[in-house]
C-alpha cells in the first residue's frame, strides 16, 4: 500500500474512533440531563420539541467537530515531535 494512502488511512480510522467515542458519550450526557425534560416535551409541547431536537442535532455536529478537529490536531503535533 502507498505512504499516503497508509497514513490518509490511519488519520481516518483515529478520527473515527474518537468521533464515535465523542458521539457516545454526547448521547449519554443528553440523556441523563436532558432525557426527562425532552420525554415531557415530547408528549406536551411537540412544536417547541421539534425545535429544541433541531438545535440539539446541530449543536451536536458543530461541538462534535470543533472537538475532533481539535484533537487530531493535538494528536499530530504529539506524533511530529
Amino acid at each position: 500500500m502507498k505512504p499516503e494512502i497508509k497514513a490518509v488511512f490511519k488519520s481516518f480510522s483515529i478520527e473515527l474512533v474518537v468521533y464515535a467515542v465523542l458521539v457516545v458519550g454526547y448521547f449519554f450526557l443528553v440523556l441523563h440531563f436532558l432525557g426527562d425534560w425532552l420525554y415531557h416535551l415530547y408528549h406536551n409541547e411537540r412544536k417547541t420539541y421539534a425545535i429544541v431536537a433541531l438545535a440539539l442535532i446541530i449543536g451536536q455536529g458543530i461541538v462534535l467537530e470543533s472537538l475532533t478537529r481539535t484533537l487530531l490536531r493535538l494528536i499530530r503535533r504529539g506524533r511530529e515531535d
